[in-house]
């Protein structure tokens, strides 16, 4: 099985392939491009989500990753996130609820309570870190999809002019 097919971008940069320019031209217009003018948060998110989705919509526009067809993934982002805050404030909430007698069966209850929620904040952050990853939100995931830039030329140093003046 081969390696995935890297973007010509990736590859100019690299520099390890000689293309010619018409070849260059070809894979520039056969190469898929994000569509980016639809991207409208989904209706059934609340007014707060709907805040956070236009504002990592932006973010991940300028790094040309997002398209509409990673809507409902950013959604799905923002919907888990949100879950997994909730979850979170109740655990902290049950944890002082905690009952302080000596109750065994108080004590149980509460046991089984804190292993729902705990399991909750689990899944959830689950859930949220997978549309994260999808997305280009992580680090990981972010530094597969970063298209190193070329290399600058070299600067001269002070002896380069003597270097050309004996060369010539």
């Amino acid at each position: 099985m081969g390696r995935p097919k890297e973007p010509i971008n990736l590859i100019m940069t690299k520099g390890q392939k000689h293309l010619t320019k018409a070849e260059i031209r070809e894979r520039l217009a056969s190469e898929i491009h994000p569509c980016t003018d639809e991207i409208r948060p989904p209706s059934y998110l609340t007014a707060k989500q709907k805040k956070r989705f236009q504002e990592l919509a932006e973010q991940l526009q300028k790094l040309d990753i997002m398209g509409e067809t990673d809507i409902e993934t950013l959604a799905h982002y923002i919907t888990a996130e949100e879950l997994y805050q909730q979850a979170v404030k109740d655990i902290r909430s049950a944890q002082k609820c905690k009952p302080k007698s000596g109750n065994m069966e108080e004590m149980a209850e509460w046991a089984t309570m804190m292993d729902r929620l705990d399991r909750r904040q689990d899944r959830y952050f689950k859930q949220a870190h997978m549309a994260a990853s999808s997305l280009g939100l992580t680090i990981s995931s972010r530094c597969k999809i970063v298209i190193p830039k070329a290399p600058e030329a070299p600067k001269e140093n002070k002896f380069s002019k003597f270097l050309k003046a004996a060369d010539g």
